[in-house]
């Protein structure tokens, strides 16, 4: 059986923000995830982890599942901070969740419930399990710039829409 070390290696997982925090349109943000998740499978990945957070987080797994369908080699892993995390976000949302989850290839929940911190453990165990993290972001502070840092202290390559944060597509 592979040891962890060597599944990293074909795991890449994501991080953004917010829809109404992006700085661009969704599809200029889903075209540039598109191209990214591309270059990620034509480098070897084909695993890759989602937080489940509206926004580039969801966007990003949906196209993985919609790449899986005409390539089986694809899975999602699908990381929830904790069981009602997406309770109380608008119906289509919550649908967009809800689909995510039921096709996910595996589901992690990382707390049994709310406390201060989940969204941190969540980001965490995403990029420890992963080689390379792809992230839509407007460069401000917040929980999508601390799992930047984390997996810079990681060494994990960071693949980012920011000028000078990382590698750019």
């Amino acid at each position: 059986m592979p040891r962890e070390e060597e599944l990293r290696l074909h795991r890449c997982c994501f991080s953004g923000q917010r829809p109404e925090k992006l700085d661009a349109s969704p599809e200029e943000v889903k075209a540039w995830l598109e191209k990214q998740i591309d270059r990620a499978v034509a480098d070897g990945y084909v695993t890759f982890i989602s937080g489940c957070a509206m926004g580039a987080d969801i966007w990003a797994a949906q196209i993985v599942l919609n790449r899986r369908e005409r390539d089986p080699r694809l899975h999602l892993i699908a990381v929830t901070p904790w069981p009602g995390f997406a309770a109380r976000w608008g119906e289509d949302w919550r649908r967009q969740y809800d689909q995510l989850l039921s096709r996910a290839d595996l589901k992690v929940q990382v707390s049994p419930r709310y406390h201060e911190g989940v969204f941190l453990r969540r980001n965490q165990w995403m990029v420890d399990h992963a080689s390379r993290l792809i992230v839509y972001w407007n460069g401000e502070a917040g929980g999508t710039r601390d799992t930047v840092k984390y997996a810079r202290t990681r060494g994990i390559e960071v693949v980012t829409n920011r000028s000078g944060e990382g590698e750019n597509g």
